[in-house]
């Protein structure tokens, strides 16, 4: 993999992505493009990875989007749909992620954050969707207004102005604030919760909560049961009662 994003597979389920180029602020160069694409393909296949969390490297930037001088030189317009690689959208990825935003998330900075399951910033992090400032699109921000009320969604797009990681947690678009230093243990910390859970019940968790973004609440209950059934036939359905019972930590096989 090129050194433009690192990859760490800890020994502990977790992955940790990192954006490297913060002397251009973490943009997404195509070389950076390329990178992350290695990176999620490197997580999803491996089985000993369960969780990813995805940062930039420095304090001053996540992400500040796409390299406006690339978009320059090659007179893009449209931008292809694997321009960006998106988890969940253009990347088939089974397993949870987080973002750990640090300094800059704009435009395709926020598109990657917001894309990822969970988000956590440090204080001094700031998002926005610039697109209007320098006359491209933001089609991508559609299934935010999952995330956040049309009212604050309308703002945030037509004025193209930053907010500050505070405003992002009290409008439900970060989870959890940490101090710039530890931005990384806050991310870890929240990995290691997930991580607790049954494997196939966090999968087919996240899976009801993205059915129910995009069904009415009867046909995301009726797939959502569907999702659950392996879940339910599993061995980890019976340990889970069995080490309670036993006050013990169970053990899960996900499966």
């Amino acid at each position: 993999m090129s050194d433009a994003v690192l990859f760490d597979a800890r020994d502990d389920g977790i992955a940790v992505i990192t954006i490297n180029r913060p002397e251009q602020r973490n943009c997404l160069s195509r070389e950076v493009r390329e990178a992350l694409y290695a990176a999620w393909d490197r997580f999803e296949n491996d089985d000993a990875l369960r969780i990813a969390i995805l940062t930039g490297a420095g304090e001053k930037s996540f992400c500040a989007g796409g390299d406006l001088k690339e978009m320059v030189k090659t007179g893009m317009a449209v931008p292809a749909r694997d321009f960006i690689p998106v988890p969940y959208d253009n990347l088939e990825l089974s397993k949870p992620t987080i973002a750990a935003v640090n300094g800059f998330a704009f435009a395709g900075g926020w598109l990657i954050a917001q894309a990822c399951d969970l988000c956590v910033a440090s204080t001094n992090a700031k998002f926005a969707i610039t697109e209007v400032k320098v006359g491209r699109g933001s089609p991508w921000a559609a299934p935010l207004i999952h995330m956040i009320p049309q009212r604050i969604m309308m703002e945030i797009i037509l004025t193209g102005k930053p907010i500050t990681a505070q405003r992002a947690y009290e409008i439900g678009l970060v989870n959890r604030l940490s101090e710039p230093e530890a931005l990384l243990d806050t991310a870890i910390e929240l990995a290691k919760e997930v991580l607790e859970g049954a494997p196939l019940s966090v999968k087919a968790g996240r899976e009801t909560v993205m059915l129910a973004t995009e069904m009415g609440r009867a046909a995301a209950l009726q797939s959502a049961r569907a999702a659950h059934e392996l879940t339910y036939n599993s061995q980890d359905a019976q340990e889970g009662p069995r080490a309670f019972a036993e006050k013990r930590k169970p053990e899960w096989k996900g499966r």
